[in-house]
């Protein structure tokens, strides 16, 4: 194929021709001349007919799905020549403009809206903690995507080369919770925006169904149809909320001040901040994913930058809307009435001057949280994989679907709790995110300087670190996050010194401690045990 085509094409067309060779293999047989080698563990020798007739099974499902277009690549590694030849600026082009796509959705723009309505925060304040704290999330996110090129590893199985074989698992298992935890925000904001469109028409838990459906289809096909889907999504999101922005800005409240006394209002601007924070760095543990079909070659600099523009450009769009929309509330009853059904309907309210074509352009927005939905679908189905070998063994596309059901039911249970899931969750999930790139970043500054990565043995337990002080700098992390976090359910003692409702110093603690535990643990690890 020639080199400037695109990278979905490229990649999958290649990754076609390896799987459909994996595929038919005899069943595993593992070598006893391998018995050191922990990936090959010889208990495994013992041979069940069960679990070969299943495994051929498996196999031979895979086989259908590469027949009919589907990705069958799982966690493998995608060696350099199994990548694009060189990029055209489209495939460059491509780094940013997914990000747009899957970041320029409505749960962004009902994010923005907690700055006013829960955190009591004018418009320029919410707006300037929001854009900083987002900027902020996104370095972090945009620095490990830069990871993918370089080494066609997907990103939780990157992060083994410093939190170790089997502490890297907590980590796999909190990031699943976190992508599930979006796709059922994403879903229950869409559905509610269906569901004020047709008041009595279609209910919000219909609407939940619709797009997790859409997104389930479009993340199982793989990375083919996800490439293609994410260049072209932004546009139609970027036309319907500009349109919002102008039809709706005449009720933006841009000169009620801020609420509350000094350290309040204080404490009210950094929870803000961290929790718009907490939505841009919760990308990173899956941003490398998307790019590993990229030449080794790539530049980091450039998918640095374009996959910060993109989440910039996007969030501050989104979010922005969404604090204008918020700051209306006390000033416009409609706008409050719409607001207690849903943030979905506050949307929905946002547009009603223009009456039908109105509701088209709500059904458009609706639709867009698709994009948003199937980054963290696609990207769980691979991180289930990693969960250990026989996970490895289920098709990707049956973990999508396990992962899509459990959103769904989440989802429609949660549907009436949307603001407090907001607040909670994003929040919760940036602490480990904080903690977890503080312990990789060191790993790469202070010990992988020098000798580098071999990214062969991303799946050799021996090869690996024993992960002992990643645990003991995450956990002590843990510990400094509980102490300073400011949540609805609990205020740490040392969040509840500033102001009324505490501020929320979470990330910022449980980073700072981890970063001064890691290093002499793993000064010591490497001494003792030397790896």
């Amino acid at each position: 194929m020639a080199p400037e085509n695109e990278i979905a094409t490229v990649a999958v067309v290649r990754n076609e021709k390896e799987d459909s060779t994996k595929q038919t293999e005899e069943p595993i047989q593992y070598d006893q001349n391998k018995k050191h080698d922990s990936t090959y563990p010889p208990e495994q020798t013992r041979t069940n007919p069960v679990g070969r007739r299943l495994g051929a099974l498996v196999r031979s499902f895979e086989q259908q799905l590469v027949e009919y277009n589907f990705e069958a690549r799982g966690i493998e590694r995608v060696a350099a020549d199994e990548r694009m030849e060189r990029l055209s600026w489209v495939s460059y082009l491509q780094a940013f403009l997914l990000w747009v796509s899957i970041n320029l959705a409505a749960n962004n723009v009902t994010l923005g809206m907690l700055g006013p309505a829960i955190y009591g925060l004018s418009f320029r304040d919410a707006s300037l903690c929001a854009v900083f704290g987002c900027f902020v999330g996104s370095l972090v996110s945009s620095w490990m995507a830069t990871w993918g090129p370089i080494s066609g590893i997907r990103t939780m199985a990157f992060g083994r080369y410093s939190m170790g074989w089997w502490p890297s698992k907590i980590i796999v298992l909190l990031n699943l919770i976190q992508m599930i935890g979006y796709c059922l925000i994403d879903c229950v904001v869409g559905g509610q925006i269906l569901s004020a469109v047709s008041p009595g028409g279609m209910s919000v838990a219909v609407g939940i169904v619709i797009i997790a459906i859409i997104s389930w289809a479009v993340a199982t096909f793989g990375i083919q149809v996800f490439h293609y889907y994410e260049r072209f999504a932004f546009l139609p999101q970027l036309i319907v909320i500009c349109i919002l922005f102008g039809v709706s800005s005449s009720k933006f409240d841009l000169s009620t001040p801020s609420v509350g006394d000094a350290r309040t209002l204080a404490g009210n601007r950094l929870s803000f901040f961290s929790i718009c924070l907490s939505a841009a760095i919760t990308y990173a543990p899956l941003a490398a994913d998307f790019f590993v079909y990229y030449p080794e070659h790539t530049s980091r600099l450039t998918i640095f930058s374009l996959t910060l523009t993109g989440l910039i450009c996007s969030f501050t769009m989104a979010i922005v809307c969404g604090i204008g929309l918020a700051s209306g509330i006390n000033s416009f009853p409609e706008y409050a009435t719409a607001y207690n059904k849903g943030q979905g309907a506050l949307i929905v309210e946002g547009f009603g001057p223009l009456h039908g074509f109105g509701k088209f352009c709500s059904v458009i927005i609706a639709l867009g949280l698709i994009a948003n939905t199937v980054a963290p679908t696609y990207s769980a189905g691979i991180d289930f994989q990693i969960l250990g070998r026989y996970a490895e063994k289920v098709p990707r596309v049956i973990w999508n679907t396990i992962g899509a059901i459990i959103y769904i039911v989440c989802a429609l249970v949660g549907r009436s709790n949307l603001s407090e899931i907001f607040t909670n969750f994003l929040a919760l999930m940036g602490y480990w995110v904080a903690i977890w790139t503080a312990i990789i970043l060191e790993e790469f500054l202070i010990f992988r300087r020098r000798t580098g990565f071999n990214w062969d043995a991303w799946r050799d337990p021996s090869k690996l670190p024993i992960g002992v002080a990643a645990f003991t700098a995450f956990v002590v992390g843990w510990v400094g996050a509980i102490l300073c976090m400011a949540q609805v359910w609990y205020i740490g003692p040392l969040a509840k010194l500033v102001g009324e409702y505490g501020a929320d110093m979470g990330n910022y603690v449980g980073f700072s401690w981890a970063l001064l535990v890691y290093p002499p643990f793993r000064y010591m690890e490497l001494h003792l045990i030397g790896r």
